[in-house]
């Protein structure tokens, strides 16, 4: 049984005031970082301890060039399927909401299984795969269906592992993924040397994760503990797993803000190269990429995901960068730091 919230929070304070020097955790899920907002548990913190988001959106770390690929493809006359928060996320030249204005045929699907019935009708569509291990058991499946994917999926541990490496960026506690954590497990954690808990998503979930932290930070110990143990078991979900490995194999990916991290992207196996878009499309992806002119922008998005800036502190937010009108990828997904502290923060 879980304790009180109230107490909980007051272990938080007791414990925070134990250890005195200032605190930073960074949860790296999207859900989390609504979560947090929603039931403002930043506000609860002591002055002390610093809640910051991490690069837990799937659509706000897509590279700009994965985003302009897939508009090129559709600028073309390829038809695209793509979940809906995708759609508006800005390329070099233009989003796929304004490629779809200009004619394209860019169809939003809300399940994997809409875009297989898509494909089974004939239109030679291409289906943008992104996101972390979470959704990527669901485009395998999608592949061995028949479905013809660019995939731009990402594996996340190598991510967690460049942060720690980077030295500009200073983190006490990682709030681990729950969504990711339910296909992965806990044992892949176990390398980093830094305090973690595997959460769940009420308000209560992340309160108790935060106590787990201070007490791990109190008795000198960096682990990872598993308090989202009703859904994350240490092994993961290994028919999913496996199936994700049948696929795809590990590549190096590029990550808006992070840059390229090593052996963090997953490409098709030759063996589904028929479904696969870079071998399909090879030689028009090729013309696309020398096409593509990066622009320079004022959004920090990049820093954001970093956990090295807030939302509120770039120039943009709130002034121009809205919702209705975002300039960076954090400002379009649900998930993303900046729409979430718009929303919630407003």
């Amino acid at each position: 049984m879980q304790p009180t919230t109230d107490k909980v929070i007051d272990d938080i304070q007791k414990k925070a005031t134990q250890i005195g020097r200032p605190l930073r955790f960074m949860e790296l899920c999207g859900t989390h970082a609504q979560t947090i907002a929603e039931h403002g548990i930043k506000k609860l913190m002591p002055k002390n301890i610093t809640l910051v988001s991490g690069p837990g959106c799937p659509v706000c770390v897509t590279d700009q060039s994965d985003i302009d690929i897939v508009v090129g493809l559709a600028l073309t006359g390829i038809p695209i399927a793509v979940y809906g928060d995708t759609m508006q996320v800005p390329g070099s030249t233009m989003s796929l909401e304004e490629a779809r204005r200009s004619g394209a045929d860019v169809r939003i699907v809300y399940s994997i299984t809409e875009a297989v019935e898509l494909q089974r009708e004939g239109l030679g569509l291409v289906f943008f795969g992104l996101g972390f291990e979470t959704t990527t058991g669901m485009t395998a499946w999608a592949i061995k269906e028949g479905l013809t994917v660019y995939s731009a999926h990402k594996l996340f541990p190598p991510a967690m592992q460049a942060l720690l490496e980077n030295k500009k960026i200073r983190v006490d506690g990682f709030i681990d993924p729950g969504h990711v954590s339910a296909i992965i497990g806990t044992e892949v954690y176990q390398k980093f040397n830094i305090p973690q808990v595997v959460a769940g998503f009420s308000g209560e979930d992340v309160l108790v994760a935060i106590n787990v932290l201070l007490t791990q930070i109190l008795e000198n110990k960096s682990r990872v503990e598993n308090a989202y143990g009703r859904l994350v078991k240490k092994g993961g979900n290994k028919k999913a797993l496996k199936l994700i490995n049948e696929v795809f194999e590990v590549s190096d990916a590029k990550w808006r803000g992070l840059g390229e991290i090593k052996n963090s992207g997953l490409k098709i196996r030759k063996k589904y190269q028929a479904q696969d878009a870079e071998f399909v499309h090879g030689k028009l992806i090729e013309k696309i990429k020398k096409e593509i002119r990066p622009k320079t922008s004022a959004c920090r998005c990049g820093l954001v995901l970093q956990g090295l800036l807030e939302p509120k502190d770039c120039l943009l937010f709130r002034k121009v960068c809205t919702p209705n009108s975002p300039q960076g990828a954090c400002m379009v997904s649900v998930e993303g730091s900046c729409n979430v502290e718009y929303r919630y923060n407003n």
